[in-house]
């Protein structure tokens, strides 16, 4: 099954100019979801871990129910200030200004071998602040997925860990 067939194109969302690669499609079919979680499992599995991070909010989508399907936990990588709890933050660079991210103080046990997953990698910035975040915690990151790889935007090259994806655009 090729996946790219489910998933569409939506030109000037969310502003014009931009192509967005809508999941939605692929979410709704049954067949194409199935797929998609058994070729991520196979891309996850060998990393061992121990637990998956899924990045705000698409990443949701993908890490909580592989997650389930590998018998792992699941822990939120989110937004500043939409957490409980004690949290730890982690600020990066844009293009122009910063962000930040957060996990959940409790969320990674130290040594604990985690793969980071998201819907779409496309420069590498939010992916490699999570690796960065989930690292200052005493995690291992072992790796990460996403479903799509924006390859012409060349975001490999700020990870320093090994990504599988699964559907790649050139342009």
């Amino acid at each position: 099954m090729n996946l790219k067939d489910h998933i569409r194109t939506i030109p000037d969302f969310p502003k014009p100019g931009i192509l967005f690669y809508d999941i939605s499609t692929l979410l709704r079919h049954a067949g194409a979801w199935q797929e998609t979680m058994r070729q991520l499992a196979d891309a996850v599995t060998p990393h061992r871990p121990d637990i998956l991070a899924g990045i705000e909010s698409r990443g949701f989508l993908v890490a909580a129910p592989l997650a389930l399907k590998l018998g792992l936990g699941f822990i939120m990588v989110r937004k500043q200030g939409k957490l409980p709890g004690a949290t730890v933050p982690y600020t990066y660079d844009l293009e122009y200004g910063t962000d930040s991210i957060e996990v959940q103080a409790d969320a990674i046990a130290p040594g604990q071998r985690v793969v980071v997953l998201d819907d779409l990698l496309a420069t590498g910035g939010t992916m490699n602040a999570a690796v960065q975040l989930l690292r200052q915690c005493g995690a291992e990151v072992m790796g990460a997925a996403c479903l799509i790889e924006l390859a012409f935007l060349n975001g490999r090259a700020n990870l320093d860990i090994p990504i599988s994806t699964l559907v790649s655009y050139d342009e």
